[in-house]
């Protein structure tokens, strides 16, 4: 990352830009200093004066965050890559889109443009530098209270660098806050390793001062900003990254605990708690997740709670399971829409997107055998084939954050759904959720499979007993809410599971469904081949969407570096310490087509 070149492109966030006033409901009591002195007379010297300055720039860090220009790559980076999605309707609009989908990516593809990640980490930084000197002269801003805000801040720098260095591995890295034109700084990338150690070390300094529970007149709050929930998913993940399982399980079970204390808390409020709670603990083993049962015979309550519009009237349960979600409400036009997902997973106008499932997946669905993805042993009942994909239509379609509620009639032996209406075009106001409890569950059983010892011999197996009992919980309380029968009944057999690789297989291929869309899939698949030391895994799921050119992506894909994306083409002509990603073209010869 070259920062001057940086700071060139963002010149002037730094004061009135950092600002948000899309975030203002989220955000609320944001002060009106823009009315008080011109954009451009604004200076740092001048504005960093009390409290309300410093909520409206951390207010402006996570409106960037939650720009299209993010959430766009967060689905690219995280999934397109997968075989999980395959090229929509329109797709052609956008030729950058349709060339990584075809695994066809040179460095002058847009989307391995960085710079709003790098914009965000700035924004943090300057907040972490200048909070301290409001809290030394506006005595209305505690001591607490800054410590909150760097912990938070924090947070979200360190969760920018996560997203960046799972996908370009080495990223250039600084927790400096470039704030003017003197500062002429270019560098070079750091090992991914000693970028994971960094933010783990900032995370690890931070947490105990991050805000535990935001007060219950602030719902938005308790999963719309960083809390130290979010904290520990965020150092659950990175230590799986990291292959320091007993920490990754630590934080987990932190994460369990605390939203098991805020279900205990909804259950107590709940007038009906005592006629629902024995059948809750037995569908989801005792976790703290919401069951999908949402009445008799009717099933859909997670999708509800987590991926419709209800927000209100949903918070208390959406605070049960959503840990960090970026938030658009349903009940304020103020709010920002989620015109990604609009566009990348369909609308009312085009009920698929630009992107949609691949035809691996559906075809998936539609078999009664041999199924890769969903279970055989489902035997369709399991209701994410409905709540989370329209694969009955001939243009099948993603349905995952783009209805507004689905429903799945669970009251014969074949379910039947019925799909709520689509956002229409550019109104998109579902929430994008990055880390939620499911999520955890399973990066935790992924831990604890990594204990495991390799063999099929009588010691092996008691040593691993044990182990794949408790990886099996946490999966089969995941799988078991979701299927959409009245008399519950399990589907997932532990026998089937006794060895590490069998019990490995069963949790990747939970979390591929669980968080399916989500920007899940490709990171699952770049962690393991790290793990493995092989693309093995990763190249064989890849090619499952692939219909030509197999043996060139193949090939490709068989390099470690193939797995990650060159650095962009601009950034390199800028940033001359930057080495390119040996398995891509530099981009000298090929077009260069703008994206979003």
């Amino acid at each position: 990352m070259n920062l001057n070149h940086l700071y060139q492109k963002i010149k002037g966030m730094t004061a009135i830009a950092l600002l948000a006033p899309a975030s203002a409901l989220l955000f609320s009591g944001c002060s009106d200093f823009l009315e008080v002195e011109p954009r451009d007379l604004i200076v740092l010297e001048n504005f960093w004066n009390e409290k309300a300055d410093v909520d409206n720039i951390v207010s402006g860090c996570y409106s960037a965050f939650q720009s299209e220009d993010c959430i766009r790559r967060m689905i690219i980076w995280g999934e397109a890559r997968s075989e999980n999605m395959a090229p929509g309707t329109n797709t052609n609009d956008d030729v950058n889109l349709l060339n990584l989908l075809n695994e066809n990516i040179t460095a002058k593809n847009a989307y391995t443009d960085w710079l709003r990640f790098y914009d965000v980490i700035n924004r943090c930084s300057t907040v972490i530098k200048y909070a301290p000197q409001v809290a030394s002269i506006d005595p209305g801003y505690t001591q607490s209270e800054l410590n909150a805000t760097i912990a938070e801040m924090t947070a979200l720098r360190s969760l920018s660098y996560f997203y960046l260095i799972r996908t370009f591995r080495d990223v250039p890295f600084s927790r400096e806050a470039f704030t003017d034109d003197d500062q002429q700084m270019m560098l070079p990338a750091m090992p991914f390793e000693q970028v994971l150690d960094s933010l783990i070390f900032d995370l690890e300094s931070v947490k105990d001062m991050a805000v535990e529970r935001y007060p219950s007149v602030t719902p938005l709050y308790q999963t719309g900003r960083i809390t130290k929930d979010a904290i520990h998913a965020m150092l659950c993940e990175m230590y799986l990254w990291k292959q320091d399982y007993d920490n990754c399980i630590r934080y987990a079970d932190l994460v369990i605990a605390s939203k098991k204390k805020i279900a205990d808390e909804i259950e107590k409020a709940s007038r009906n708690s005592s006629s629902q709670s024995s059948d809750n603990d037995l569908r989801t083993n005792g976790l703290p997740l919401i069951t999908d049962q949402y009445s008799t015979t009717t099933f859909g309550n997670t999708y509800r709670y987590m991926y419709s519009t209800d927000i209100e009237s949903a918070t208390s349960l959406t605070n049960q399971e959503v840990i960090f979600q970026l938030v658009f409400d349903d009940y304020s036009n103020s709010m920002p829409k989620n015109s990604a997902i609009g566009t990348f997973y369909g609308n009312a106008s085009a009920t698929q997107g630009w992107l949609k499932p691949s035809d691996f997946i559906v075809d998936d669905i539609a078999k009664t055998s041999g199924r890769t993805v969903f279970e055989d042993k489902n035997k369709k009942v399991d209701s994410r084939l409905y709540e989370f994909i329209n694969s009955s239509s001939a243009n099948a379609s993603i349905n995952k954050f783009t209805r507004r509620n689905t429903y799945v009639n669970g009251s014969s032996s074949t379910p039947s759904v019925d799909y709520g209406n689509l956002w229409t075009s550019g109104d998109n106001r579902s929430n994008w959720i990055i880390y939620r409890l499911a999520d955890i569950v399973l990066l935790k059983a992924e831990a604890i499979t990594q204990k495991l010892r390799e063999g099929v011999d009588q010691e092996t197996l008691n040593y691993n007993e044990p182990y794949i009992a408790q990886a099996f919980s946490l999966v089969n309380a995941v799988n078991k809410r979701s299927i959409c029968q009245t008399t519950l009944t399990d589907t997932l057999v532990a026998t089937d599971y006794v060895t590490k690789s069998q019990i490995e297989d069963l949790v990747l291929r939970e979390r591929q469904r669980e968080l399916m869309f989500e920007g899940k899939r490709w990171y699952d698949l770049v962690r393991v081949s790290r793990r493995q030391g092989t693309t093995t895994i990763l190249s064989q799921a890849a090619l499952r969407k692939v219909t030509t050119g197999s043996a060139l992506i193949a090939n490709k894909l068989s390099k470690m570096d193939a797995m990650y994306w060159p650095y962009n083409y601009e950034e390199m002509k800028v940033n001359t310490y930057l080495v390119q990603n040996p398995a891509f073209s530099s981009g000298e010869t090929s077009s260069y087509e703008s994206s979003k």
